[in-house]
This record gives structure tokens, C-alpha cells and sequence, in this order.
């Protein structure tokens, strides 16, 4: 679908169904408790789809928009934990350089990583993240303290690199990363919106560089951000999220295990029918 292929009524089609899906991925990220990562990508996926993206850059521009979009909202999350002493900023700090060299070796692998590629590494995490917090235990402990260099450099590198190419903010893999080490819940959640600023903001330069002069982009992108997507999202995604929140307070947080760990294995098995 290039730029000069749509006319203005398929220009407010495509803007109307992006919409939509701001308002599906903010109340699933804000019931889910999640970045909205995970949830974004699979919705732009399927939207994108809907109007003739083409299939060689559609996954690219679903996780570089959703990159363009954790920017804001981490940032804003990251500094509320900061504020209430949430965040383990000597595991941030530490994690600034390898992380961002995570996220650079995923930007390059980006430019030449096929769409099924992509997609198939998207729905193997999903499905790895699905059966994880369908059968998580709080006794599963890797020790009680993190580790220290060279592993937690490694870590830092993993968490950059896969959650660049799913386009998440890090905060499933962060998150376990911490909780396996013995860290609450509360400080891992808060943690890991700073990871996903790391992760977001060189991501999000990335996946412009690697998509830059692509002739199949649809209109309205810069490399693999598609800036309709990013400036609709955001804003409803803000307003919807925090009745996602309400709900989830009525469920327990185990029912939420369940609800997010069953959403994954979805979007893996949407993602390995795509690729059959």
C-alpha cells in the first residue's frame, strides 16, 4: 500500500481502524498490566493486513510503530515508579550498554530479517511467554541475588535484542529476569518501564534506519514507523488504559497470569497459522 496508491476515504478508513486498535491494546495493556507491546503488535498485525499493507513489511512497520509508541508511555511510567522509589537504578545503569547494544543488533538484523522471520520469532517468545505465566510458580528462583558480570551484560544484550524485534518494551523478560533473582513484583514492574525507554528510543531510531526508502511502506511512514498509528494510538491509549486497570482490580492477579498467558498463546498460534 504506497502512499500514492490510497485515496483520502482509504486514508480515514485506515486512520478510523488504527484508532480501533488504540482502544483494544489500551484496555487489553491496561487489564493485562503490561507495556502494550505485546498486545500492539498483533493488532497492527491484523489491521495493517485489512488494508493491503504489503506482507514483506507489515510485521517491520507493527513492531517499529510499537516501538514509536512505548517512547511516551514508558517514559511516563519510569518516572512514576522513579517517584515512589520503585526502580533499581544500579540495575538500570548497569544495563544501559548492553541493552543498547541488544537493541542495535536488532535494528540491524531488522533490515534484513524477512517477514516470516519476524513473525516467527514473535510467535516462539509469545509462546514461551504463554506457557511461563500459565504455569508460573512463585517458588521458581534462579537464586536470591542478581547476578553480576559477564551475566547480567548477557542478560542486558538477550532482553535488548528480543524485545527490539517483538517490539516490546522488555518488561515480560525484564520482569522475569528480576523475579527469578528473588526481586518483588512491585520493583520489577517498576524497573522495567526504565529497560523499556532503553530498549524504545534506539529501537525506534533503528527501525527508521532500517526501513529508510522502503517503496512498500504505507503512507504517513518514516522507515518502519508508521506516524498515523503512533499519533492516534497514544493519546486514546492513555485515556482507555486506566479502565483496563479498573477491571483488572476486580480480577486476582493469578486470573491475570491466566488471561495474559492464554492471550500469548493466541497471538503465537495467529502468528504460526500466518506462516503455514
Amino acid at each position: 500500500m504506497p502512499a500514492l496508491d490510497m485515496g483520502w476515504s482509504e486514508i480515514a478508513g485506515f486512520a478510523a481502524a488504527i484508532a480501533a486498535a488504540g482502544v483494544v491494546s489500551g484496555l487489553l495493556a491496561g487489564l493485562f498490566g503490561i507495556g502494550g507491546g505485546a498486545v500492539i503488535v498483533p493488532v497492527f498485525y491484523q489491521v495493517f493486513g485489512l488494508f493491503d499493507v504489503d506482507e514483506s513489511v507489515r510485521m517491520h512497520v507493527s513492531v517499529g510503530s510499537s516501538l514509536a509508541i512505548i517512547v511516551p508511555t514508558a517514559f511516563r511510567s519510569f518516572m512514576a515508579h522513579k517517584a515512589r522509589g520503585a526502580v533499581d537504578m544500579e540495575l538500570l545503569k548497569s544495563f544501559l550498554i548492553p541493552v543498547l547494544i541488544g537493541t542495535v543488533l536488532a535494528s540491524l538484523a531488522a533490515a534484513s530479517i524477512s517477514s516470516e522471520e519476524l513473525r516467527m520469532i514473535f510467535a516462539v517468545l509469545a509462546l514461551l511467554f504463554g506457557i511461563r505465566l500459565l504455569f508460573n510458580r512463585e517458588s521458581w528462583r534462579l537464586g536470591d541475588h542478581l547476578p553480576g558480570n559477564p551475566w547480567r551484560a548477557l542478560a542486558g544484550i538477550v532482553i535488548g535484542f528480543f524485545s527490539t524485534l517483538m517490539g516490546i518494551g522488555g518488561g515480560i523478560m525484564n520482569g522475569t529476569f528480576m523475579t527469578l533473582y528473588g526481586r518483588p513484583m512491585r520493583q520489577a514492574v517498576g524497573t522495567s518501564s526504565g529497560v523499556g525507554l532503553l530498549i524504545a528510543v534506539p529501537g525506534t531510531i533503528g527501525y527508521i534506519w532500517a526501513g529508510w526508502g522502503n517503496p512498500d511502506l504505507p503512507i504517513a511512514s518514516t522507515g518502519y514507523i508508521n506516524w498515523i498509528a503512533v499519533a492516534l494510538v497514544i493519546p486514546i491509549a492513555l485515556i482507555v488504559t486506566p479502565y483496563g486497570v479498573r477491571l483488572a482490580h476486580w480480577l486476582k492477579k493469578r486470573h491475570l497470569e491466566i488471561g495474559f498467558g492464554l492471550f500469548c498463546l493466541l497471538v503465537s498460534a495467529r502468528f504460526f497459522i500466518s506462516l503455514a
